[in-house]
């Protein structure tokens, strides 16, 4: 097995659910080049998709065995998995970077006018050179290559109960490395200092590895959530907030905490009662049969009093091997939950002088309702002294 991946009986029934829907679809391949899509379906874990060099493919046809065509380098790793047909060539190459074989691969695999299907739609992409999609097009004859028309994005929604563990165990990871924060943080301290001191946190507690921290620290709230930690020091009176995406065995947690250096402002002691009413509000709307949706509007109504939300988009999304997957709850995505679906429920409320802050914090749904993946904060922000 691939160090970090499943039993292969997982990976099949992954398959075996995917086949029938290509069936159904009228699709007789699909083309994974993704990391995650590939993953899903493979185990195959590795950091090299870090680099943006070498291509991976992975042809799923509509009845037996996925084929991984993939360069040489990582045959040997691919060979521990439960993938049996592995075709190889030694990349980069700049005349033919694997395009030719998997064009043979997609001839054998399939019918002369076969539809091949591709993810498709929001949160994918096609992860191969321009001219390489279009020298394979050109080299399949009739074959046409088209959307999947987001069979494996529903797939993936619904997790395992081996997906689930993988995600629980990161938000608990996740969850010591908050715990510890108090003792590692102090007035006069950078944000970058912080940052720092929470990722070895974070890997001392048991995470793979750290590839999301955000945060701010500012008087009254802060302005954004997503820019880089800087060397200001923090001050008495700072809302320091940290939302990190750590990784075990390939899979995310995805939540933040909120903390005062010293009393909190009364308008930020509110603010942060009221975020997390939020989240309680979404967490009891979230059952088998609700939609998406209706989860956005329970915590919408807390925060804005209903208002339609911030410019922030969405109050939470899909979560699993990608930190942010589909689906994205705003009052547009009608989506129905399942048992085994992952969420974040991620309110924002707006606070005087431009500031704001979030909460957010990760549940799966059960048969029943919902449990809780992350330890739900309390509505007191916890003070750091200062």
């Amino acid at each position: 097995m691939i160090p970090g991946g499943f039993p292969e009986a997982e990976h099949r029934a992954r398959l075996a659910a995917c086949q029938r829907a290509m069936a159904e679809a009228g699709l007789e391949a699909l083309l994974l080049t993704t990391e995650p899509e590939l993953r899903y379906l493979s185990g195959f874990l590795t950091r090299f998709w870090e680099s943006p060099t070498r291509p991976w493919f992975l042809v799923v046809p509509v009845s037996g065995d996925p084929v991984a065509v993939i360069p040489s380098i990582g045959v040997a790793l691919m060979a521990r998995g439960w993938i049996r047909d592995i075709r190889s060539w030694r990349s980069p190459d700049y005349r033919d970077d694997g395009i030719g074989l998997l064009a043979e691969t997609l001839r054998e695999c399939t019918g002369p006018r076969a539809a091949i299907g591709l993810p498709s739609g929001p949160e994918t992409h096609l992860r191969m050179p321009m001219d390489s999609y279009h020298r394979l097009a050109t080299s399949l004859g009739a074959r046409r290559l088209t959307g999947d028309g987001g069979l494996l994005r529903r797939l993936r929604m619904v997790k395992s109960g081996a997906e689930i563990e993988r995600i629980a165990t990161a938000c608990a990871i996740a969850g010591r490395a908050f715990a510890e924060v108090p003792a590692l943080v102090r007035p006069g301290l950078s944000l970058a200092e912080v940052f720092r001191r929470f990722q070895i946190e974070g890997l001392r507690q048991g995470a793979d590895w750290v590839p999301y921290l955000a945060g701010a620290a500012a008087p009254g709230g802060y302005a954004d959530v997503i820019s880089p930690a800087t060397e200001a020091p923090l001050r008495a009176g700072d809302v320091l907030m940290l939302d990190t995406g750590l990784v075990h065995a390939g899979y995310f947690c995805d939540f933040d905490r909120n903390f005062s250096l010293g009393s909190p402002a009364p308008e930020v002691a509110r603010a942060h009662a009221r975020l997390v009413e939020a989240t309680r509000a979404g967490a009891e709307a979230a059952r088998p049969g609700a939609t998406v949706a209706d989860l956005f509007h329970a915590m919408d109504r807390i925060v804005t009093g209903g208002a339609g939300g911030s410019d922030a988009g969405r109050l939470g999304h899909g979560l699993g091997m990608q930190l942010t997957e589909a689906p994205s709850l705003i009052p547009e995505d009608h989506t129905v939950l399942e048992p085994g679906m992952v969420l974040t429920l991620e309110p924002g409320i707006a606070l005087p002088g431009g500031k704001l802050m979030v909460h957010e914090e990760d549940i799966v749904i059960t048969e029943t309702g919902m449990c809780w993946l992350t330890s739900p904060a309390a509505p007191e922000i916890v003070q750091i002294p200062a």
